[in-house]
């Protein structure tokens, strides 16, 4: 009786995918080849859409998060990101992740053909590709903001989805790639693979290991650290902006994990797409609740944005095994996910690496998690811990064990792929003096000295008074706005913009200035020469 347990165990798997293959052939029958390819397609590009959006919550979260002198920066950044990304990818990224490999000994490493397009016919496939590529990209960015020369931004944003990224998607999602493959455990049908549903090895580990290297090579912010190593809090400039950024985040999580099963047309795909994206829901709001309590029994304060940070991380540690976890499994995946924010976030600080948006906390925490996680919640036969100890099997608790080898193993080679093959690249921009801005332009802000605009120009800030009086402009004109900025820059020379609000009430909000005019108005109003009211 054992023996037949133990077989019937170890055939599940087996007996699964030949049923998969019926279903595959009657589904033939009920649609043919053609419609189903323009289902998927469509599937794929409205998904890609949501998907492409987060590059707007990206923004709108970091463009929260930095001080308002930088936020031109930062914006900057993010456009060209997703421009530059497409460019990268389709002249070499494609072909070196998907390109049909013609020499078998190479095939398992990369692809190698469909260079800048030629050859390719799944576009549709080529397009949600591509949006994953762009968010593994710009992770890295909030990294390294308010002090990152732009040059950083746009080398990296050619490097990591033309080279860096490709690669080991090659390996984890190719047919051929060797981590996907996996080896024979014995002399069953059981192979171990790369179990990673949505990106999060190949997409949020990677990313999150750049961004920890970056923040590292590039050093903290000017005052973030004092000499004795002490974190000063750098506040951001918009707790509306990060949140709404935030907001559209988990939204684009949910098509980023929805989107990724492959064949749409497939019975039963449907309520895959809907259970992946109500799983990964779940384990984001367990994951934001620990992100919660823990800042609240520590600091005795309700915090939004980490709470949005911990959401984010919980529904990344969902991305590996959104497709393949019961709902109960969402409890351990989620506030796992919190626990590893929280300790990734803690740990930075004690090592003194400053990451403004908590970049790798965030995305290498809820990555190396969610890799680890589908190892023990997983329902398949022989891939999961807990349902491999209750089958009461040493084959399938065997064949469990290995395949959680497995997984560390494509976890280690994951970071050290993302991390070692930037090095180079962050050091030779280091050497040439393009990685970071000097430390003056660091202080006064990079929108106006590296850009030219000012996310929040003061000659907006009018409110009305040049209607009140024709000279306004005659009395405060912009030269004499940037001449008091100036003089009051040499005098508190350690202050950190020079649109900072103070600035923009001393000058603007003048009650002499202001007094004057509104007097000069309700004079003209009522026919008056007496009679004073002063605006402040």
């Amino acid at each position: 009786m054992a023996n037949i347990s133990v077989n019937g165990v170890d055939d599940l798997f087996v007996l699964k995918e030949k049923l998969n293959s019926i279903r595959e052939e009657i589904n033939l029958l009920r649609w043919p080849p053609k419609e189903q390819q323009n289902q998927n397609a469509f599937f794929h590009c409205f998904m890609a859409l949501f998907i492409f959006l987060m590059q707007c919550g990206f923004a709108f979260l970091e463009a929260g998060a930095v001080r308002a002198k930088n936020i031109t920066n930062i914006l900057t950044k993010n456009v060209l990101d997703s421009l530059i990304t497409i460019i990268s990818y389709w002249s070499v990224g494609w072909a070196l992740a998907y390109g049909p490999n013609a020499n078998e000994a190479l095939s398992g490493l990369f692809g190698w053909s469909q260079f800048l397009g030629f050859g390719l016919d799944n576009f549709s496939r080529f397009f949600f590709q591509y949006v994953f590529a762009a968010r593994a990209s710009t992770i890295i960015s909030g990294a390294v903001a308010e002090r990152a020369e732009f040059t950083t931004f746009l080398a990296y944003s050619l490097f990591v989805p033309a080279i860096v990224y490709p690669i080991l998607t090659h390996w984890g999602w190719s047919d051929q790639g060797w981590l996907a493959r996996g080896i024979r455990v014995d002399s069953s049908n059981y192979h171990t693979t790369y179990m990673d549903f949505a990106g999060a090895g190949v997409v949020h580990l990677c990313g999150g290991v750049i961004s920890l290297v970056a923040a590292w090579m590039i050093g903290p912010r000017v005052g973030r650290f004092s000499p004795n190593g002490h974190a000063t809090r750098i506040e951001g400039h918009s707790v509306p902006l990060a949140s709404l950024g935030g907001f559209i985040l988990m939204l684009g999580f949910l098509a980023f994990n929805g989107g990724s099963a492959v064949d749409i047309a497939r019975p039963g795909s449907g309520q895959l797409v809907a259970k992946a994206m109500v799983i990964t829901l779940i384990c984001g709001a367990f994951a934001a609740i620990v992100v919660l309590i823990e800042h609240k029994l520590w600091h005795d304060k309700w915090t939004v944005l980490l709470t949005m940070n911990g959401c984010l991380t919980g529904m990344i540690s969902s991305c590996a095994g959104c497709n393949q976890m019961e709902m109960w499994g969402t409890v351990i995946t989620g506030m796992g996910g919190g626990l590893f924010y929280i300790g990734f976030s803690k740990l930075l600080l004690k090592l003194r690496i400053d990451d403004p948006l908590d970049a790798f906390a965030v995305h290498a925490g809820g990555g190396l998690w969610g890799l680890i996680s589908v190892c023990i919640v997983s329902n398949q036969p022989g891939r999961g811990l807990i349902y491999a100890l209750f089958s009461w099997s040493l084959t399938t608790i065997l064949h469990a064990i290995v395949q959680f080898g497995w997984q560390l193993l494509a976890a280690i080679v994951i970071i050290l792929w993302s991390g070692l093959l930037v090095i180079p690249l962050f050091g030779f921009l280091k050497l040439v003096h393009k990685f970071r801005v000097p430390a003056d332009i660091e202080r006064k802000g990079i929108d106006i000295w590296k850009h030219g605009e000012d996310a929040y120009p003061l000659v907006a800030y009018g409110h009305g008074w040049d209607e009140m009086e024709g000279n306004i402009e005659q009395m405060i004109n912009q030269h004499e706005v940037e001449k008091k900025l100036k003089d009051r820059m040499q005098q508190h020379p350690s202050t950190n913009s020079s649109t900072s609000p103070r600035y923009v009430a001393t000058i603007w909000h003048d009650p002499d200035k202001y007094g004057t005019l509104n007097r000069r108005k309700q004079n003209a109003d009522n026919g008056q020469n007496n009679g004073v009211t002063t605006i402040l």
